[in-house]
């Protein structure tokens, strides 16, 4: 299979780490993306990450704490799955770098836009820790972000869900999936396929996006090679 991509941004949910437990990191589940990855990074495909912090913090649905500290442990959140992602790439023999735009420097480069292209350009994965470094950002802006600095091809938003549908299909049986969409109809339609303002970064620059269900397996190896899987967003 010939990628159809020469660099990526794959966006992981913090909750597809966590499997099936809903909560936490589940090692078989990590295992199962890793491999994933390296398949991409055996086709030579230029592979950053950004990765949620679902699976431990949500900060909105904190009423009661600062929302700028809230944002913060969420930002913690994604630098543990960063770290967990990374090391069970390094496992499968994937040379990983984990930068974080909040520094922490014994366990992670700081985030340098020049030096992640020279990793990215020798064949390493680079997994973008702590979102933004800012409150009030999700980590879908950090991914639409960052992809924009590195000029990525395409965003791999790869969740829990096959694609985006008109509605909730675990609520509605008769939820329509779309197999193309553009920004207009995400913004219209109000398909919360990812907040306003990584959507919006997404189409002022270019980008486009790809959802698709990260369960199965061979899936971000099929979306890269162009193969009709998921939602394609242009």
């Amino acid at each position: 299979m010939e990628p159809k991509y020469k660099r990526v941004l794959l966006k992981i949910s913090g909750e597809a780490l966590a499997g099936e437990q809903k909560f936490g990191i589940n090692p078989q589940m990590t295992k199962v993306v890793a491999k994933q990855i390296k398949e991409i990074n055996d086709l030579g495909v230029e592979t950053a990450i950004v990765v949620g912090g679902g699976n431990f913090w949500r900060g909105r649905t904190s009423q009661d704490m600062d929302r700028a500290t809230a944002d913060y442990m969420g930002m913690l959140a994604t630098v543990m799955n960063s770290m967990a992602l990374q090391d069970a790439l390094l496992a499968q023999g994937v040379k990983t770098k984990v930068q974080t735009a909040i520094e922490m420097k014994e366990l992670a480069e700081p985030y340098a836009r020049r030096r992640a292209l020279r990793h990215l350009e020798h064949n390493e994965v680079v997994i973008f820790g702590a979102g933004t470094g800012n409150p009030f950002f999700s980590t879908d802006t950090a991914a639409a972000l960052r992809a924009a600095e590195i000029d990525a091809d395409v965003i791999l938003l790869a969740k829990n869900i096959d694609g985006v549908y008109d509605s909730d299909p675990a609520t509605n049986k008769d939820a329509k999936k779309f197999d193309e969409l553009s920004f207009m109809d995400v913004v219209e339609q109000d398909l919360k396929v990812m907040d306003l303002t990584a959507a919006t970064l997404c189409k002022d620059n270019n980008i486009k996006i790809h959802v698709f269900a990260l369960s199965e397996e061979g899936n971000v190896k099929k979306a890269v090679c162009g193969e009709k899987i998921g939602t394609l967003i242009k």
